[in-house]
């Protein structure tokens, strides 16, 4: 294996300017980088994993994770995920704080990046499309901070990476979905988690882009906190409001709650489409009232986003992508448990 130490023996230099050119550190004159550079490509030079672990052990680099995961079950399977990726990457030193909060309150998320920052190198949020967060998460990167986004986003941040699904095109596909399923005259409620949730607000905008031209009403659009009893009680208003109502789109969480609401009224003739094949939506899919479900791959998204952020801390590797977009699959009740 080819070290730092040949390559500055053969160009001439000290290690410490190979480390500084092959790290992307700088002060180091033009034509010095460039031919280390080409002895380094040369001689098909790599780092050293052993070496890596040992000076990020030395860094100690400490990464923080902020989910509006309380109540919510769909990041069940993506936090298991970024555990066990935390576990893998724990013999490089690599130490992760945990937060979670319930909802989508903004100075609450404020009030844990302010904790959280003083204690990381890294922050992976899944943040509420809010000014106040957003000043934080610059702040965050102005101070050094790595930051990655996951499964939402944020308008005009600066951080460095989002790992999620394509919001307008899932609520495109969604809108579709509804009307393959119902192909008459479509009155339709909408219940989403937030209006302070980017993807929430653009699963909303690609539903109705989708309607434009078709015989379609929108009867109301409901928040629900993301919360299956918030839910329930939204899905009943609408219901009781609009008895002419044939459908119900569910932006985010909450299909179980809806389900329930349509059992409860007995109107079976109303349709759903969701997100999400958690345990409650596939019990509920068994039964007849969800009739569809779009799946956003959780376990990838945990994935991705804890090797992007691996990468950075540990081997100092930016990412190669702004974005890393997972695709929305479409679930029915024959492939459910795919």
């Amino acid at each position: 294996m080819v070290t730092i130490k040949q390559i500055a023996e053969l160009c001439g230099v000290s290690r410490g300017t190979v480390d500084r050119v092959l790290n992307k550190r700088g002060n180091v004159k033009p034509e010095k980088e460039k031919l280390i550079v080409e002895m380094a490509k040369k001689l098909n030079y790599h780092p050293n994993p052993a070496g890596k672990a040992l000076a990020a052990r030395k860094k100690h680099p400490v990464l923080g994770v902020l989910i509006a995961s309380e109540g919510v079950h769909f990041f069940d399977d993506m936090l298991t995920t970024m555990h066990h990726a935390a576990d893998r990457f724990a013999s490089y030193g690599l130490e992760v704080i945990w937060r979670s909060m319930k909802g989508f309150d903004a100075a609450e998320q404020c009030r844990i990046i302010d904790e959280l920052k003083p204690q990381i190198s890294g922050l992976i949020i899944n943040p509420v499309n809010d000014p106040q967060v957003i000043d934080k998460i610059n702040a965050c990167v102005d101070d050094g901070l790595f930051v990655v986004t996951i499964n939402n986003d944020v308008e005009s941040s600066r951080r460095h990476c989002y790992v999620g699904s394509d919001y307008l095109q899932g609520g495109r596909t969604a809108g579709a979905l509804m009307k393959m399923i119902c192909p008459h005259s479509l009155n339709a409620g909408v219940l989403l988690g937030s209006r302070n949730m980017l993807g929430h607000q653009q699963r909303l905008q690609g539903f109705q882009e989708v309607m434009e031209g078709y015989d379609f009403t929108l009867l109301g659009v409901e928040e629900t906190a993301d919360d299956d009893m918030q839910a329930y009680e939204a899905a009943r208003k609408l219901i009781d409001e609009h008895p002419e109502i044939n459908a119900l789109f569910v932006v985010s969480s909450g299909g179980y709650g809806t389900a329930r609401a349509i059992q409860a009224a007995n109107r079976r003739d109303i349709t759903i489409v969701a997100f999400d094949t958690i345990p409650s939506t596939i019990d509920m899919m068994q039964k007849g009232l969800i009739k569809a479900a779009l799946y956003q791959h959780p376990h990838q998204q945990g994935r991705r986003a804890m090797q992007v952020m691996f990468d950075y801390l540990v081997n100092g590797s930016k990412p190669e992508q702004t974005a890393y977009i997972m695709r929305n699959e479409i679930r029915i009740l024959e492939n459910v448990a795919d």
